[in-house]
């Protein structure tokens, strides 16, 4: 039972993940939410755990991917079109 809430939180991160734009903040949420149960309950997941273990590492790998994507189209956008220097993008307080 409780690995199949966990993978609702796989299968939300994803969606999350893969809107347009991604809603990183989000899909970070529900990655951490499934984080918590995998490896706040390891050893008693039973025959789920080392696939929910994967899917953990997947989708974390998927949220680091999408997020250096979204940092280099940032940067290039900038670079190109708005006279930015090229240098770290900077945080926005939001």
């Amino acid at each position: 039972m409780v690995a199949n809430h966990a993978y609702g939180l796989f299968e939300l991160a994803a969606i999350h993940l893969s809107q347009r734009p991604p809603d990183l903040a989000q899909g970070r949420l529900a990655i951490d939410a499934l984080a918590t149960l995998v490896e706040g309950l390891a050893g008693r997941l039973g025959e789920a755990e080392a696939s929910l273990v994967d899917a953990l590492a997947q989708i974390r790998l998927a949220f680091v991917q999408i997020q250096g994507a979204q940092g280099q189209a940032t940067d290039t956008a900038g670079v190109a079109g708005t006279g930015d220097t090229g240098g770290p993008p900077t945080s926005q307080a939001g």
